[in-house]
């Protein structure tokens, strides 16, 4: 249900407020049509008892579009016009300074509002505006501040949520702390990031599932503007869609300008994505086409592959690290697909520490069974020799490949089960060819690997190496992220490649080694 009253009071404040930037200072906050759009959505939307329907707004934006000053105009008509008794209002963000960059916009519109300067008081060694009339503030807190419960929360503004560095922060602030009010409100604003482990992506996720109408939560308003990945982003007709203040707070030649620099310095076209068009792009690009990789998500039956012939992929990586066992099923004709089967281990102890660290849903997975826990805090090898002997057991292993600068122990005791193992060089000579075939079956639909998450994770966080004769390879330096199952699924590709036919030769003998 909508009430009009309610909306046009939200709006009627905030519009009685002025600019604080540049050119645009001591001009009236008259709310652009997209930012009038949100404010009425929010406010004027109410339940049967006439409390507001949402409690959690989200709003994806590029930069420059005015998020900073909406997103203060909203802090001070919670704090001092939206009727509460000791409203308590903060704003939080990645760090005190990210923070305070709402907070000093509301400031400076207060000391620029008379009725406001009368009524509120500024404490700026704590970063608090205070609305005396009802006892209500504004306040701000930062990631660092994430142990602070107890607050008795009205509204919480969170600024460039894609930056914050875990989600304690945004767990404290949310979940449960506005129980004691009528109709707490949670204000996400931020441009995209970068990464797709973070709370901030799994609300831009839920935010897309409801508009696509995926999901269904009448509580939650969700609002993006950006860019698809497939669009082209040299279109000026792309700039402004995604961008609704362009023209009015954004100077198009500034884009332009933008738009050029990042076309003749590939460094600079993911930032231009990211802050102008609002894309979740990774840090720098990847190797692996994901969309194509998605493509060859066909469903791998473990059950039928009972019997086959294999090969194995072995990455110990430390330790203390991911542990990835990949088996490669090479076809039997050629309707078949190469069949992927991935195993993957992490020591139990830390891997709660690893998911706040990493940010990377380990535990989740841990869960679906894609991944496997061994006893203690570092892995346990004789575990991991186990299963693969039970694997053994299943599945005819011609031969498991590893890093001959593995674990020496290990291969002994994997030869000492009956076991071929064949060490496998991580240069250019031996990973390039596998390598690049991989990207040709996957281009070519011909890998089946039944979508699964933790590979799917790697394949997304490899960079590669060329060297001057064309040649590739995984670059674990630069992937800072775990790549550790895609090395593994590179070896056992390589394997199934090399004995194909039974009979000891090998498709890059016919074909030679493919050169892109």
């Amino acid at each position: 249900m909508f009430d009009r009253q309610k909306a046009d009071h939200a709006v009627d404040f905030i519009n009685c407020l002025k600019h604080t930037k540049g050119r645009w200072r001591g001009v009236p906050f008259e709310l652009l049509p997209w930012q009038d759009r949100i404010i009425r959505d929010v406010f004027g939307t109410v339940k049967d008892n006439g409390y507001r329907q949402y409690n959690t707004a989200y709003v994806e934006i590029p930069k420059k579009n005015g998020k900073s000053e909406l997103a203060a105009g909203v802090a001070l008509y919670m704090t001092c016009g939206d009727g509460e008794w000791g409203a308590e209002v903060y704003g939080c963000a990645s760090d005190r300074q990210q923070a305070s960059i709402v907070f000093d916009v509301a400031v400076d519109m207060v000391d620029q509002c008379p009725a406001l300067k009368k009524r509120m008081k500024p404490v700026m060694s704590v970063k608090r505006l205070v609305y005396k009339p009802t006892n209500s503030f504004y306040q701000v807190l930062s990631a660092e501040a994430y142990t602070k419960h107890g607050l008795n929360v009205h509204a919480v503004i969170f600024d460039e949520l894609h930056a914050q560095p875990n989600r304690e922060l945004f767990d404290v602030m949310t979940k449960g702390s506005g129980d004691a009010r009528t109709q707490p409100l949670f204000f996400l604003i931020t441009t995209a990031g970068t990464d797709r482990n973070s709370v901030c992506f799994e609300q831009h996720q839920k935010a897309e599932d409801i508009i696509a109408g995926r999901k269904i939560d009448p509580s939650f308003y969700p609002v993006i503007y950006g860019a698809s990945d497939d669009a082209d982003w040299s279109s000026e007709k792309v700039w402004y869609e995604a961008n609704p203040s362009l023209g009015h707070t954004i100077d198009i030649e500034k884009v332009k300008n933008a738009y050029l620099s990042a076309k003749d310095n590939p460094a600079e076209e993911n930032i231009f994505r990211q802050l102008r068009l609002n894309q979740w792009v990774k840090q720098s690009t990847r190797w692996m086409q994901m969309e194509k990789w998605d493509d060859c998500a066909f469903p791998v039956d473990e059950r039928e592959l009972i019997g086959r012939e294999c090969y194995g992929g072995l990455d110990l990586s430390s330790s203390i690290d991911i542990t990835a066992f990949v088996l490669v099923f090479p076809p039997r004709d050629d309707v078949e697909k190469y069949a992927i089967l991935p195993y993957f281990w992490i020591p139990e102890e830390n891997m709660n520490l690893r998911v706040r660290r990493d940010h990377v849903p380990y535990d989740v997975w841990e869960k679906q069974g894609c991944l496997m826990t061994t006893e203690g805090n570092v892995i346990h090898y004789g575990f991991i020799e186990n299963f693969i002997d039970e694997l053994g057991k299943k599945f005819h292993i011609r031969e498991i490949a590893f890093d001959r600068w593995g674990a020496v122990q290990m291969v002994q005791n994997l030869e000492g089960l009956g076991f071929t193992v064949v060490p496998f060089g991580q240069g250019f000579k031996d990973m390039s060819p596998p390598s690049k075939e991989l990207m040709k079956l996957t281009l070519e639909k011909k890998l089946a690997h039944g979508g699964h998450p933790v590979l799917r994770w790697m394949m997304d966080n490899i960079f590669v190496r060329t060297d001057p004769a064309g040649n590739i390879k995984p670059d674990k330096e630069k992937s800072t992220e775990k790549i550790d199952g895609a090395v593994a699924t590179v070896m056992a590709l390589d394997r199934a490649i090399r004995n194909e036919g039974n009979n000891g030769g090998s498709v890059y003998d016919d074909r030679g080694i493919l050169v892109f």
